[in-house]
């Protein structure tokens, strides 16, 4: 497991990425991100590379499950 240091580093850049990917709309920009990174620190690529995929797995866990509750009320009639 990576220092919790190496965590909190990787945790605030990919907050920073998305953030800047959702303004641009380059929304692989987390992988050339991950490039620059891995050209210094392999840990500080890998770190950063799982807060990535877990806040975009959860953006599109949530909106999935606010998708099938749309609809769902849809079907039913209900607001």
């Amino acid at each position: 497991m990576a220092d919790p240091v190496v965590i909190e580093m990787a945790n605030k850049l990919a907050e920073e990425c998305l953030a800047v990917q959702n303004e641009t709309g380059e929304d692989r920009l987390f992988m050339e991100v991950g490039t620059v990174l891995g050209a210094s620190s392999q840990t500080l690529e890998e770190a950063f590379l799982t807060a990535i995929r877990t806040r975009m797995a959860n953006d599109k866990g949530r909106a999935f499950l606010a998708q099938k509750l749309k609809a769902h009320r849809a079907a039913s009639g209900g607001s």
